[in-house]
């Protein structure tokens, strides 16, 4: 991964279910450079959603980077299940797994990128220790769970902290933000040092390749 670079990550959660495919085949030719995939097993988070069957029927429908966010218990139980149904990123929460280092290990074993997740109230010293194994952060920018809520303004100060730390250290690790990005919103999000942008309702409520045009080229800026 190039931090370097910008990407928008739309949440298909925000999608049309009986148009999955010609919806995630839209932000294809719109320009998104990732497809974010929330899978939620009804205890980690509140909600169900996603599975592997999902995941696999929509994988002929995109060649973008398929950004899996596991919101369960214990993922490493199915790291392997979900990197042959197509994932190309898999993240996980710090807080719910018992292993992390095992569960990013199982990760990078699959060849595939490791992401490491945090809750808005979860610091940062959770990850101090995984920080030069993984690919990428992603910071929650609200409580997990269900769409459509508003980004809590604190976690932009923990986005801050996170990029000082990983330029002091040197390490070529991406910053992705989830919950409550908009137009308005999005460049405050990156000037704190986000690159990935997680935005769902923003996306797909409305036009969605218009929507998308006007995340890249703010994110192009």
């Amino acid at each position: 991964m190039n931090r370097k670079m910008n990407c928008l990550s739309p949440s298909i959660l925000s999608a049309d279910f009986s148009r999955l495919g010609e919806q995630v085949r839209e932000l294809d030719e719109a320009g998104a450079q990732y497809v974010h995939i929330d899978v939620m097993d009804g205890m980690f988070v509140p909600s169900i959603s996603f599975g592997m069957p999902v995941i696999q029927s929509i994988r002929a429908c995109s060649d973008r980077i398929f950004d899996v966010h596991l919101m369960i218990e214990e993922p490493t139980r199915y790291i392997d299940d979900f990197a042959e149904a197509g994932a190309d990123l898999i993240t996980v929460h710090a807080e719910s797994c018992k292993h992390l280092d095992r569960a990013v290990e199982a990760i990078k074993q699959k060849g595939i990128l490791a992401g490491v997740a945090l809750n808005p109230a979860t610091p940062l010293s959770a990850i101090e220790y995984i920080l030069t194994r993984v690919d990428m952060v992603l910071i929650m920018t609200v409580n997990p769970g269900f769409g459509g809520q508003k980004l809590i303004p604190y976690t932009l100060k923990k986005v801050r902290d996170l990029k000082r730390k990983i330029d002091a250290e040197n390490l070529k690790i991406d910053i992705e933000v989830d919950g409550g990005i908009t137009l308005e919103n999005v460049t405050e999000v990156m000037d704190a040092g986000a690159n990935i942008i997680v935005a769902g309702s923003a996306v797909f409520q409305g036009d969605i390749s218009e929507n998308t045009r006007m995340f890249l080229d703010i994110l192009k800026s």
